[in-house]
């Protein structure tokens, strides 16, 4: 399916919405990807986890508890249990221990429901929908607007559920084909914290750029599951010779905003890469200094999630006291944007369709 009338644009930033406008609606929901695209979003992000029967449908977790109604209902209570996920316990309702047909019943809830309580007034309204179900909803909103809109798919947990007989790769090369995407290409952006999931991918000739996204810390399930101790760090990977390192794998990198944000304002513009003294460990680029020596590399920076409420904003961006009380909105995305960063996960689209064009006009 092509779009003519967009004659190659490609906006600049990308203004993906994270889970739809999950600002708005609980996330994940038909609603709230729809409610993405009207508000100016050139992209939405699922989450992508399976069911038992394999189907993948878009969740924040595996773990359902916190975006479902699963725990008021009495026919599943039976199906609490604790997991081992990504090498921590975790204790509650597992996409895997259910089918679609059973997963279909139950309805959306908003994760930040005492954050965000216009969005969790839509508690019990809208339905778990499948990632077939996104695929058209994508194909519609393209179809109206005229132009090209893409998925960025977020693979959740990859290692984990191989591991159980469902892997992730597999079961989304079949969704693709499914839905007339084919191998995918433009409208598709592959991401996931584990980079094993995105060599799979690759693997079997999915077409479209694939993206490692960055954690704050630590080391990626997948290589602590094969290497130990001895995995290397996500820091690792954003030093200006784990940049270069990726070039030829990986498309791009998705880092959080705090590597972006808190370093250009705490040290002019991110800094340049350096060696800790007496010491070959070599530091993790912030900041500017980290979206240039990607760009330098020929690699995208995203970066996730830029949110107005005080409670996500660094302290000299926050405004009165409530924690869901919008900041200086316009001051952090600004700042975020001015890095030259390549796409922003927004969980309010409308706001950063505002902020990239304040930063056109600047």
């Amino acid at each position: 399916m092509s779009h003519p009338s967009e004659s190659g644009y490609r906006p600049h930033p990308l203004v993906i919405g994270h889970r739809g406008a999950s600002g708005y609606r609980p996330e994940h929901t038909r609603s709230a990807y729809e409610l993405a695209f009207a508000l100016g979003a050139d992209a939405v992000e699922p989450d992508l986890v399976a069911t038992r029967d394999g189907v993948l449908v878009l969740r924040h977790e595996n773990e359902i508890s916190g975006t479902t109604d699963v725990a008021s209902r009495p026919e599943f209570a039976g199906r609490r249990t604790t997991r081992e996920i990504d090498g921590a316990p975790l204790t509650g309702w597992f996409t895997e221990d259910f089918t679609w047909a059973e997963l279909s019943t139950l309805r959306a809830t908003e994760r930040l429901g005492a954050l965000r309580g216009s969005s969790a007034s839509f508690d019990g309204r809208y339905p778990v929908i499948r990632l077939r179900d996104l695929f058209q909803i994508i194909d519609r909103a393209a179809d109206e607007r005229g132009r090209t809109l893409r998925m960025v798919a977020e693979f959740k947990h990859a290692s984990y559920f191989a591991g159980i007989g469902l892997p992730l790769d597999e079961l989304f090369a079949a969704e693709l084909d499914a839905a007339g995407w084919g191998g995918g290409g433009d409208r598709l952006i592959m991401e996931a914290f584990e980079p094993t999931v995105l060599d799979e991918l690759a693997a079997r000739g999915i077409r479209g750029p694939k993206v490692l996204l960055v954690e704050n810390s630590g080391s990626p399930a997948d290589l602590v599951r094969t290497d130990g101790a001895a995995a290397p760090t996500y820091d690792s990977f954003v030093t200006a010779t784990g940049l270069r390192a990726l070039v030829g794998r990986f498309d791009g990198v998705s880092v959080g905003v705090p590597r972006l944000l808190d370093a250009d304002a705490a040290g002019g513009r991110g800094g340049a890469a350096s060696r800790s003294a007496g010491s070959a460990v070599e530091t993790p680029l912030r900041g500017s200094a980290l979206v240039e020596a990607a760009h330098a590399a020929g690699l995208t920076v995203f970066t996730w999630t830029l949110r107005p409420e005080n409670k996500f904003l660094p302290a000299r961006f926050r405004r009165g006291k409530g924690k869901s009380t919008w900041g200086d909105w316009h001051g952090a995305f600004g700042e975020v944007l001015s890095t030259g960063v390549d796409g922003i996960f927004v969980d309010q689209p409308d706001l950063g369709v505002e902020a990239r064009a304040e930063a056109a006009r600047a």
